[in-house]
């Protein structure tokens, strides 16, 4: 069983606090909630923490601080600051002390949640080995690290964006690939707009591959992507 990401939750606001808290362990996070800035700097220091949310203004100690001590213990441990004012200085502060994100209050749970899996995406690896890079597809072979496309001896040069979507596809071949995670991983974002443009990616890769028709990429609506050979 995949192990749940485990989420230090820090927002004083008890309403709030409490429905992210249950949105994200409905969507299959382990959340920790804290309510005040020494007592979730507590927990950081005493857990073992995968990703930190932190309201900016807190009591006892704001959202910098904490943001400051986990960064002087881990580098890489994902940070998103919530604010309730779009503030420029606040914002280059944040950054320079090496968040990853900001999300202005009020928000909706799910951009929170976009943002949350968008920053997973560009700092946890891929579950199968990050070296992997040369797959077989019926006839077809697949170099992602060279976006190259091999087929009978001819070699078809993909665009990144074409060499990403299909690498991903790839390492879960015949397995649903989520439609959310591609538009994440490729475009860091999901809307209406980066979904057509993977529309249009999907029905280029298609014609790619139409010289083997025991290769096929098949859609499910709203859901992903299911790359085939049989």
């Amino acid at each position: 069983m995949q192990k749940k990401i485990k989420i230090l939750l820090v927002e004083d606001d008890v309403s709030m606090g409490f429905l992210l808290a249950e949105y994200l362990e409905d969507n299959n996070f382990d959340v920790k909630l804290y309510r005040d800035g020494e007592s979730g700097l507590k927990a950081w220091k005493n857990g073992d923490f995968d990703f930190c949310i932190f309201d900016i203004m807190l009591p006892k100690l704001d959202g910098f601080s904490i943001a400051k001590h986990v960064r002087e213990v881990s580098k890489k441990t994902p940070i998103i600051l919530l604010t309730a004012k779009s503030m420029k200085e606040d914002k280059i502060k944040g950054f320079h002390l090496g968040i990853d994100d900001y999300i202005t209050k009020p928000f909706d749970e799910e951009e929170l949640l976009c943002r949350i899996n968008a920053v997973l995406m560009r700092t946890i690896p891929d579950e199968k080995t990050e070296n992997e890079s040369i797959f077989k597809i019926g006839s077809y072979q697949f170099d992602s690290d060279n976006q190259a496309l091999i087929n009978n001896g001819e070699t078809k040069r993909l665009t990144k964006k074409e060499a990403e979507i299909m690498r991903m596809l790839c390492l879960s071949k015949n397995s649903i690939v989520k439609r959310d995670k591609i538009l994440l991983k490729v475009w860091g974002q999901s809307d209406y707009f980066t979904g057509r443009s993977l529309d249009v990616f999907i029905t280029k890769l298609r014609k790619y591959l139409l010289t083997d028709n025991t290769v096929k990429i098949e859609s499910l609506p709203r859901v992903g992507y299911i790359l085939g050979d049989k």
